[in-house]
């Protein structure tokens, strides 16, 4: 049966204008996506089909150009289309922590780090440059590395809060195997950078590590 037969209160559409975007599930946010099934499929029935050939959404939304235009029902337009909306959500986050925003809140802070980091391949360590007031200052991708971890070297991120004037930072890194649990390197280089930013009065804040969740070491005593 067609969407366009369904009751209006399970049209995806629909749906989401009257009891709004967060109501609908995976498959039926996918379908507004999509906009047309295939040929014996609806939207919704390919959103679904597609969710299990590559096992969530999040797999979906991270596949290269090759493997997400060999699934049915999609190919080149589609894939820049969702490039397109992906890279909005980024920017649109990245809009509410600007340059001159005070940190006041710790979960809005974790939600701008996880938009920023969470769907690398590889491991990015990354450094948020705060004033002494804790106002943003920028924002650094300092370090990349493979999946198994990224080489940090304390002098770099030294010089990159002297050249920002920065009192404070917070340092993030991605874990691409998305388990956010810290390991006992990530909690020495930690330390190491503690003591390093301190020679030169710089406080470091936190360390988030960015899975699938999120953890500060701050909250676990590290710092």
């Amino acid at each position: 049966m067609p969407i366009t037969d369904w009751p209006a209160s399970e049209r995806p559409r629909e749906k989401l204008i009257t009891r709004g975007a967060a109501a609908l599930s995976d498959a039926e946010l996918l379908a507004i996506f999509l906009r047309t099934g295939v040929a014996g499929f609806t939207a919704v029935d390919l959103a679904r089909d597609l969710l299990r050939r590559f096992g969530g959404l999040r797999p979906l939304l991270q596949a290269d150009l090759a493997e997400f235009c060999a699934a049915r029902g999609l190919g080149q337009a589609k894939y820049a289309q969702l490039q397109a909306v992906l890279e909005m959500g980024r920017r649109h986050l990245s809009e509410t922590l600007k340059r001159g925003d005070a940190i006041t809140s710790p979960e809005h802070t974790r939600h701008y780090l996880r938009a920023q980091l969470r769907d690398y391949p590889f491991e990015v360590f990354a450094c948020l440059f705060l004033d002494n007031r804790h106002r943003v200052i920028a924002f650094e991708e300092l370090f990349r590395g493979t999946i198994d971890g990224a080489s940090v070297h304390p002098r770099e991120v030294v010089r990159r809060a002297l050249a920002h004037n920065a009192a404070a930072v917070i340092l993030s890194h991605n874990h691409p195997s998305g388990i956010a649990e810290p390991s006992r390197a990530d909690e020495l280089i930690t330390r190491r950078l503690q003591e390093a930013l301190g020679l030169i009065d710089v406080r470091v804040l936190d360390h988030i590590i960015v899975g699938d969740e999120l953890v500060s070491l701050a909250e676990r005593g590290v710092l």
